[in-house]
């Protein structure tokens, strides 16, 4: 079975991480985004993958030029416009010729899923489509799903308002949203329009729910969403302090290459190739790229910064500040829940 990946969008929750770099090509641990993606799939029976393009496509071809990442081959299909999820996917598949029954994930979404169970859910069902269900405390997010006791989709409102959500939605006390792994089918993209962008979430599956020939897949397992600051730390975080399935499981991990004084304090903290770490810094449950230089006395905790970064004596850095690639922040500076550069620069 093939795989098509999602890799199209701007990622504009991380900038200015993601001012140069998709989001997916963004590290987790020292690894790029796509290759535990990638690594997953291969986990579980796929060998080939389509990647949907369309942001700084050349990033992902530069970075695997063989057409292969980790163990699997790939294709490419680069969009000339953006034609929301459902429309990626349909271009994608044409261009790739990919028919019949096929994957689709969402580039940017961490999970432990055991795909072949959902496979075998959509086998059962005899469904058009079957996805993936993640059972969460807040659904408003995301998309809220219900369904009958055989698995089959009763609902799907994408991103439900506050209040909206009730006990008779939940799995277990908690309410099931769309957790962007899907079983698709030919039939699916017959219904995608090609002549505008479409959303799969707010048009499709409402769709195939109203022909009763949407299934689901209930899955409590790690899951998580990297699009903001906050997520894309944990993504980090949670495999230093083993919370990953088939992750290496470590207290902190710094680069060879970095020079970190002996009177630097840094804990579960990922410290790029490069990195100058001076004394009395405190690092911690914080990512820097490489290259990065940290004067006498700065402290970092809960922040993300870009290679070769430059913060000044005594700064601080906290509460999920991000700063960006090549970005120097001056002495004795206090940032907390900041971007620098800002965004809108």
């Amino acid at each position: 079975m093939k795989a098509i990946l999602l890799l199209g969008g701007y990622g504009t929750r991380l900038r200015p991480l993601t001012d140069s770099t998709p989001k997916q090509m963004l590290p987790i641990c020292g690894r790029p985004m796509i290759e535990w993606v990638c690594e997953h799939l291969h986990r579980h029976g796929i060998d080939h993958v389509v990647l949907a393009l369309g942001y700084r496509s050349e990033a992902f071809t530069t970075a695997y030029p063989r057409g292969r990442i980790g163990r699997l081959s790939y294709d490419v299909a680069v969009e000339p416009e953006a034609r929301g999820t459902a429309g990626a996917v349909r271009f994608a598949a044409e261009a790739a010729g990919v028919a019949g029954t096929f994957l689709v994930l969402n580039g940017d979404v961490l999970t432990d899923l055991d795909i072949g169970d959902l496979v075998a859910q959509h086998e059962r069902s005899g469904a058009e489509a079957t996805i993936a269900l993640q059972p969460v405390a807040d659904p408003t997010p995301y998309g809220l799903v219900t369904t009958d006791p055989s698995g089959r989709v009763l609902s799907f409102s994408e991103k439900p308002q506050p209040g909206s959500v009730t006990a008779s939605s939940a799995e277990g006390g908690r309410p099931t949203i769309s957790a962007g792994t899907y079983v698709l089918t030919s039939a699916t993209l017959d219904r995608v329009v090609p002549d505008r962008p479409v959303s799969i979430e707010r048009e499709i599956f409402p769709r195939i729910v109203e022909d009763r020939a949407l299934a689901a897949l209930v899955a409590d397992v790690y899951w998580l969403d990297t699009g903001t600051p906050r997520q894309y730390l944990a993504a980090n975080l949670d495999v230093l302090e083993g919370r990953r399935a088939n992750a290496q499981v470590v207290d902190g991990l710094a680069a060879a290459s970095a020079d970190i004084h002996p009177e630097a304090h840094v804990r579960t903290s990922v410290i790029g190739e490069g990195c100058e770490i001076g004394p009395g810094v405190v690092v911690q449950r914080s990512v820097l790229g490489p290259r990065c230089r940290l004067a006498a006395g700065v402290t970092v905790i809960d922040s993300l910064l870009g290679a070769d970064a430059v913060v000044g004596p005594e700064a601080v850095l906290r509460e999920y500040t991000v700063v960006g690639h090549g970005e120097h922040i001056g002495a004795g500076a206090v940032l907390r829940q900041q971007r620098r550069p800002h965004p809108e620069r």
